[in-house]
């Protein structure tokens, strides 16, 4: 009854899952194409009650938030060939406190880092790895899993095929992720390539290796990877009491976390979970930022861009792969694209800080935009807003730490909290402490 092929995004040409392709005949794009008529054969209802069920069991796969929903994921991968980490069900943080400084109806953060590897692309990988993992079990001649990483891919995919048992390469920008990015393939055995080239180099090559096939390519141009992180809508609109936010932001790089969430919400739309649409907005670094200069100027077309060092190191991506996705998914969401310069995300991501997060700089990138159009009233003071935080802040402590020291690079730090150094003297100790607004 429940069926998902892949689909050309412009075309009519489908493949079975089982078929190792990454684009249509005419070059296109790929989606997960699902028998959405078998979905409605359950009620708005009958779907509550069952994701509901799930999140009390303790079923391998009902523990993950991408496999509890597997109907709407992969629903033919036997539960046997899952490759899981307890991924997804991340915390709804409540930044009511922010919400009242700038003045909106309510803010709440999705914390997508809270994960395995400390970032979002998790729940992307769960996906790809099970049905590659799926695949080898039926004597698919794959030998290994590629991908061209900003360091949070390279994590996520070299953590879920130390899990399967399956050997990884990964193709990285040298000297341009983090150290905790770096060491995280290295630790689970991945075969680490540094390349003297910025990402879309790597992804340049990376195509180029896994084009026999016997090397599998696990970035988000393979639309198995979509389906794992638009799990990210199913759990938020279960979060809230089965809806959505009036506006979600997300920060855009290689821009297939904003294609996910487009096609999660319109899954929730098709099975009947909610009745309106949230709008969508992208943030990218001003850095590297193709995606907003192609909104500027209504999508006319592309115009890659050589992209420059931002500290939202994970998207300084300057050819986004999933462009016509996102695209796409601007447009059916009445969307909006918005850039912040280096000091905005800077002082956004520890200005969040301040209430209780660890902000990661890309994270940083999408509250710069929040505070960006709340000032233009373009997000309204009667508007829910929830921003996706895409990775964990400890995995970006130089930035971090950076900042509170003022050793950022052209960053004025705004709300740095140095530490006080003092002799051990409890009458000095005692002289900060009353200087100290407590």
């Amino acid at each position: 009854m429940f069926h998902a092929e892949f689909k050309s995004i412009s075309g009519s040409d489908k493949y079975p899952l089982s078929q190792v392709v990454y684009r249509g005949e005419d070059g296109s794009l790929l989606e997960v194409s699902h028998n959405r008529d078998a979905w409605k054969t359950r009620s708005p209802e009958e779907w509550k009650n069952l994701f509901t069920n799930r999140r009390l069991s303790f079923a391998p796969a009902d523990l993950s938030g991408v496999w509890s929903k597997r109907e709407l994921v992969l629903p033919e991968l036997p539960v046997q060939d899952i490759v899981t980490l307890q991924e997804g069900f991340t915390p709804l943080f409540n930044a009511q406190k922010l919400a009242q400084e700038i003045k909106v109806k309510s803010l709440h953060v999705k914390l997508c880092g809270n994960s395995h590897t400390g970032s979002f692309k998790d729940l992307g990988m769960t996906v790809l790895v099970s049905q590659v993992n799926h695949l080898i079990k039926n004597k698919a001649k794959i030998k290994a899993v590629a991908c061209a990483s900003t360091g949070d891919t390279s994590a996520a995919l070299s953590a879920y095929c130390a899990r399967a048992g399956i050997p990884s390469i990964v193709f990285l920008p040298a000297g341009k992720i983090s150290v905790a990015q770096l060491v995280q393939p290295i630790s689970n055995g991945s075969l680490v390539l540094a390349l003297d080239t910025d990402f879309d180099g790597c992804m340049k090559i990376v195509q180029e290796v896994t084009a026999d096939k016997s090397i599998y390519l696990a970035n988000s141009m393979n639309s198995l990877r979509i389906e794992g992180q638009k799990t990210i809508s199913y759990e938020l609109c279960q979060e809230m009491g089965w809806q959505l936010p009036d506006v979600l932001i997300i920060p855009g790089g290689n821009l297939g976390n904003v294609s996910a969430l487009a096609k999660g919400i319109d899954d929730l739309l098709e099975i009947g979970l909610i009745n309106k649409k949230p709008r969508i907005i992208v943030a990218q670094a001003e850095n590297a930022n193709p995606f907003y200069l192609a909104y500027k100027k209504n999508f006319n077309k592309l115009e890659p861009v050589q992209a420059k060092k931002t500290l939202a190191s994970a998207i300084q991506i300057g050819n986004p792969v999933s462009y016509p996705k996102a695209e796409q998914a601007i447009k059916n969401y009445n969307g909006i694209v918005e850039q912040v310069s280096e000091q905005e995300l800077s002082d956004a991501a520890h200005r969040a800080d301040k209430i209780g997060l660890y902000t990661c700089p890309h994270t940083g990138v999408a509250l710069g935009a929040l505070f960006k159009l709340r000032e233009k009233n373009i997000i309204s003071s009667e508007e829910s807003v929830v921003v996706i935080s895409t990775a964990h802040g400890l995995k970006f402590s130089e930035f971090k730490a950076g900042y509170h020291e003022q050793k950022l690079e052209g960053i004025s730090p705004k709300y740095a909290n140095s530490i006080h150094r003092l002799p051990a003297n409890a009458g000095a100790v005692q002289d900060v402490i009353n200087n100290y607004a407590l």
